[in-house]
């Protein structure tokens, strides 16, 4: 009997990672209710890298792909980009990011996040913002970890419409539409 709930909680482990790669030990812990060492064990197991190496994979895979801006000028770390349709970057905000009196990150790093990682998921030699359409919607503050996932949801000739929706753990805290114009052949 404890083998089929082995092979049931990897299996269950295995598609929370795929749709959750950036899920903590503990977090896949509480979700599957056992230990973090279990986790760890059943990760090994399976082939399944820790947290950082999952990340770091998705994003050495992501950087070779920009094409619009260089894979460096994205703000955060891209994680996932597929051309011409969808990209995922993170970003960590730190000390540096915020107001000194508040302690709540400054606007222009969530923009500038959304903003480049829009223009990165752009299939062609050049890209800029022609349009951006932002809400802030929760205060960020030092130490969260912000995801930002673009897609693209129509194009019309050389002119892009990209949503951006920016979440820390728990909520949504940012998002964007952009209209992002394109120069040079695909």
């Amino acid at each position: 009997m404890a083998r089929v709930k082995k092979k049931i909680r990897q299996e269950q482990l295995i598609e929370k990672v795929k749709n959750k790669p950036f899920l903590t030990d503990e977090e896949l812990a509480k979700q599957l209710d056992v230990s973090v060492q279990t986790i760890r064990l059943d990760r090994l197991e399976l082939g399944i890298p820790e947290l950082r190496g999952r990340i770091r994979k998705m994003a050495e895979n992501a950087q070779n792909k920009v094409k619009a801006i260089q894979s460096n000028e994205v703000v955060g770390e891209l994680i996932d980009l597929e051309l011409g349709h969808s990209g995922i970057s993170l970003l960590k905000i730190t000390e540096d990011m915020v107001f000194g009196k508040t302690q709540i990150a400054k606007g222009h790093f969530m923009f500038s996040q959304a903003d480049s990682l829009a223009m990165a998921i752009v299939d062609a030699p050049m890209a800029v913002t022609g349009v951006a359409n932002v809400k802030y919607k929760v205060p960020v503050h030092v130490g969260e970890k912000l995801i930002a996932k673009a897609e693209i949801v129509k194009v019309r000739g050389n002119k892009y419409f990209i949503w951006v929706k920016t979440h820390n753990e728990t909520q949504e805290v940012f998002r964007a539409k952009f209209i992002v114009v394109s120069w040079g052949e695909k």
